[in-house]
This record gives C-alpha cells, sequence and structure tokens, in this order.
C-alpha cells in the first residue's frame, strides 16, 4: 500500500511541476514543528523497540 502511495505522489510531480513545490512547502511546514517531528519518529520507531519483560519471582 506505501509503495502505491509512494508511485501516486511520484506521478504527481512529474507529471504537474508545480506540485513539487507545493510539497516542499508542506513538508517545510511540518518540518517546523518539533513536537510533530518527535511523535512522528516516536511512532515510526515504536514497532522495532524491545517491550520489556515482566520479571518472575
Amino acid at each position: 500500500m506505501k509503495w502505491l502511495i509512494l508511485g501516486a505522489l511520484l506521478g504527481v510531480l512529474l507529471a504537474v511541476p508545480q506540485a513539487l513545490d507545493v510539497t516542499a512547502s508542506v513538508v517545510d511546514g511540518l518540518a517546523s514543528k518539533p513536537l510533530l517531528v518527535a511523535f512522528v519518529l516516536g511512532a515510526v520507531a515504536r514497532p522495532y523497540l524491545p517491550m520489556p519483560r515482566r520479571r518472575t519471582r
């Protein structure tokens, strides 16, 4: 699914030259919010972090 979305985005960027400017400004606007960037990075890294196991007595 993500490859389909990436392909559609690349197709739009190649077909419409102004789309690159709009995409760059949207990414720049989102990257300027440090809380959002930290949340996204944490959400991406979460599945790869080891889960702590409970101690047994």
